[in-house]
């Protein structure tokens, strides 16, 4: 991500928090006073979101130092020490809690993303996110999502052709949903994915040829029936198949061995676990 799209994000979290009005830092630390403060992970982790941690320091005060010999990506141990700071008492300690917060949720996403990754080895699916994000800060839960080992689905809704339930329901030819995709294929060049609840419709979509089917809640059963059929298929473009719903590390691995190319999860983003970290002033 560049400056341009990280700024305003961090702008907005300062100004909710109020970070230049800390009453009880500007009533009890001098001005002039400086110090040294590190942050610790508390738990294992995949660290992600030390870029975004530091600009928020650099924002708040730029003669602050920012230093850590870790990265986006990088697997930690509890109790490791990922980034030192020195610099104004003042700034510090205003700062903290949104870079911790940053921190904390971008890492959280990041490690339940990689231990997705982990439990399917050695099948090849990708593991990826959806739209299910936090308001105002999916371009940062994405990127913790791929620092995490996963892939992003679609950014938003202009990205791509995604015919889903609702859209079925609305539509004129929601009958029969080869005619959907063929439409959308005469209007549009853009990649073209539709969402079936059952083989029957599956065998119906094959039919349009989309670029991807999203098979939505089936059985490893039923996806490893829509594997063969779509492998049975003659001739066209190859159509990717993704898994999705109800999908949890305990099911996940079922799912990556039915042999489909691509594994949904909402999870990564709306039911992530903060990673626990804190700052902590060097005396």
């Amino acid at each position: 991500m560049n400056s341009k799209e990280i700024d305003p994000i961090i702008s907005q979290a300062l100004k909710e928090d109020r970070c230049r009005q800390d009453i009880t830092t500007r009533l009890l630390i001098p001005n002039h006073e400086t110090c040294k403060a590190f942050i610790i992970v508390k738990e294992n982790a995949t660290v992600c979101g030390l870029d975004v941690a530091k600009k928020v320091f650099l924002k708040i005060d730029p003669s602050i130092q920012f230093h850590s010999i870790y990265h986006n990506g990088a697997k930690v141990k509890k109790n490791t020490k990922i980034a030192f700071i020195s610099g104004k008492a003042r700034s510090i300690l205003s700062a903290e809690r949104v870079a911790l917060n940053f921190l904390g949720i971008l890492s959280g996403i990041a490690t339940q993303t990689y231990q997705y990754v982990l439990k399917i080895r050695p099948y090849k699916p990708k593991i990826m996110d959806t739209r299910k994000t936090t308001p105002g800060i999916r371009s940062l839960e994405k990127m913790a999502v791929k620092w995490g080992g996963g892939c992003n689905h679609r950014f938003h809704l202009a990205e791509s052709v995604f015919i889903k339930d609702n859209h079925k329901s609305c539509g004129k030819d929601s009958s029969l949903l080869s005619a959907m995709i063929q439409r959308v294929r005469k209007l549009t060049k853009k990649l073209v994915e539709v969402e079936v609840e059952n083989l029957l419709e599956y065998k119906e979509a094959l039919k349009g040829a989309p670029d991807i089917i999203l098979l939505d809640n089936m059985t490893p059963q039923q996806m490893r029936k829509a594997v063969l059929l779509n492998k049975r298929r003659k001739g066209g473009r190859k159509i990717l198949l993704e898994a999705s719903g109800g999908v949890t590390l305990k099911n996940v691995r079922a799912i990556a061995r039915t042999g489909v190319d691509r594994i949904s999860i909402g999870a990564l983003t709306h039911s992530r676990k903060s990673i626990d970290l804190s700052l902590e002033v060097i005396n």
